[in-house]
Parts: structure tokens; C-alpha cells; sequence
């Protein structure tokens, strides 16, 4: 299957992602068409749940191409996000050369690619038949500064060197989005590799496209309502706010009780859906949310 081209303008990125169901601001979609135009990679931060890793999953689905996701964490190294070699395999390897008497053999191939285990960002340098993939290097935060210096190389010249077997480069690079919840600062050197773009959470009405595009069954009248009291939520000192993955989970939650429009017994029932830590429930939970309750009522009926 060919692969399917990339957006030639700002325009089609931005209908791109929508037919898969992302609604970006023009902000967005337009970094988006310039990481893509000058094969470069994007690199997005924000606050966690505000849509940055639905980016990538997105570009998968709507331009063919295969996803390969890199999910970070605090001690990832080399052997879990490039390649390590196949011990077992060569072990047994060099006990049935030397069974056999062909020892030379053995060690002239056990550093062969029939011995290597290609991770993440191995894989993505490889030629697929679908295109260039897309990389997801998610969460680059939760990661180590000495990991972040071998990722030079890769977003760099999009290669990587393996001692035994020499530099492997891409044919053509690969889509690549890298995303950070901001826990802690990315190094300038990397962040120079790519292009930059902060995914803020949306505005009412963006926010009330993405639960229409989401979750099109929650209704009009009720979808208004969720949007609302999300968007007062924000506007507290929550030691987490609700992201849009929240907003889309709480909708279909309460359309799952058949709930037509908020009230407060429902509300206080569902906090849990939509705030995930108890501090900031006990906050809402009473006097806030029926406030708050009030308040998108008075939004979605204006």
C-alpha cells in the first residue's frame, strides 16, 4: 500500500486531524504542518490529558503509517529504546559452533542483525511499506538527562550507532512527536532539534467541538453543561485540573446514567471521573459544584 501524503497546507493539516477526530486550533495545526513539511520534530508540552500523545495516534490513522511508541520512563536506557542483543540466542549459537567444530563462524556472525533486538527507535529508522512511520517519544519528562543527550544523534541525522555494527540511518526520517507533561525542564539542546508548540487546554467552544467529535450521543443540552462546569473547574487552585480526556470520560459517564443535565446528587456521585485526586473533590463536592452547577446551566441556556 502507498503511503498516503502529508498536508500541503495549513489548511488540510488541520482537516487531517479533524477527520480523525482531533479539533486543533490554527496555532497547532500550524506548527503541525511545519514540523511535517520541513521533517522536523515536533515536540509538544503541556499540562498531562490535554491531547498531545492523540496527536501522533491521529497521524497514524489518518495517514496510513505505522505507529511506534517510545513510553518513557525514570531509567530507561540504550537496550529498552534502541536494540540490545539476543544473549540467549548467541549463547546457543556459540555452543553449536563449537560442537561442531566452527568456531571462526560463529564469531563472525553472533554480532549479525539475525542476533539483534530492534526497539523503539530502531524500528522507526527502518523502511516500511506504509511510509515513514510515526515516532511517539511520549513523555520525554519522566526520562533521564543522559538518555535525553543520546537522543541527540537521533533527531539529529535520525541515526543511531551500534559499535559492532556501524551507524544505521533512515532511508527518510520518520515522523516524529515528542511530548512532555512539563515535570521537569527538557534540555535547550534537544528542544533546538525540534519545533516547539505548548498544547494549552482548549476554549469552551473548542472544548465543546472535541466532546461533539468524541462522544457525539451525550447531547447538545448536557454536552453544554459538562464543558461549562469543566471549564470552572480550570479555574480553581485543583491541585490537578481535569483534562479533555476527563471532560470526554465524565460526558459519557453521565449519559451512561441517563443523565439529561447536572444535578447536584449526580455531580457529587461522579466527581471521581473527572477529578482524581480527594483533596481537590472534597474542595468541589457541596456548596463549588452546585455553584458550578448553576453557572453552566445559565451558559448552555444563553
Amino acid at each position: 500500500m502507498p503511503a498516503i501524503p502529508v498536508p500541503t497546507s495549513i489548511d488540510q493539516t488541520a482537516k487531517l486531524l479533524r477527520q480523525g477526530g482531533y479539533v486543533a486550533d490554527r496555532a497547532l495545526a500550524t506548527s503541525l504542518y511545519l514540523a511535517l513539511a520541513m521533517k522536523r520534530p515536533l515536540f509538544l508540552e503541556g499540562e498531562a490529558g490535554v491531547g498531545k500523545t492523540e496527536i501522533a495516534k491521529v497521524l497514524s490513522v489518518t495517514l496510513g503509517r505505522d505507529l511506534i511508541r517510545l513510553q518513557c520512563y525514570e531509567g530507561l536506557d540504550v537496550s529498552s529504546a534502541v536494540y540490545e542483543w539476543n544473549y540467549p540466542r548467541q549463547i546457543m549459537a556459540i555452543r553449536l559452533a563449537e560442537a561442531s567444530g566452527k568456531t571462526t563462524d560463529a564469531a563472525q556472525t553472533i554480532y549479525s542483525e539475525q542476533y539483534l533486538i530492534k526497539r523503539p527507535l530502531l524500528q522507526a529508522l527502518e523502511i516500511h511499506q506504509s511510509g515513514p512511520p510515526v515516532l511517539l517519544i511520549d513523555e520525554l519528562d519522566r526520562t533521564d538527562e543522559p538518555f535525553e543527550a543520546f537522543l541527540l544523534e537521533v533527531l539529529s541525522d535520525f541515526q543511531v550507532t551500534i559499535p559492532e555494527l556501524g551507524t544505521v540511518k533512515a532511508a527518510e526520517p520518520p515522523i516524529v512527536i515528542i511530548t512532555s507533561n512539563r515535570t521537569r525542564e527538557i534540555h535547550d539542546a534537544l528542544k533546538r532539534r525540534c519545533l516547539y508548540h505548548w498544547v494549552d487546554y482548549p476554549n469552551a467552544e473548542r472544548e465543546r467541538a472535541i466532546l461533539a467529535a468524541k462522544a457525539p450521543d451525550v447531547g447538545d443540552k448536557l454536552g453544554q453543561q459538562v464543558v461549562s462546569f469543566v471549564q470552572m473547574l480550570r479555574g480553581l487552585e485543583l491541585f490537578k485540573p481535569p483534562g479533555i480526556a476527563e471532560t470526554i470520560d465524565w460526558a459519557q459517564a453521565l449519559k451512561t446514567l441517563n443523565a439529561r443535565e447536572l444535578d447536584p446528587g449526580t455531580v457529587d456521585a461522579t466527581l471521581g471521573v473527572v477529578l482524581k485526586y480527594q483533596d481537590d473533590i472534597a474542595r468541589v463536592r457541596g456548596e463549588v459544584a452546585a455553584k458550578g452547577i448553576t453557572t453552566a446551566k445559565k451558559a448552555a441556556a444563553g
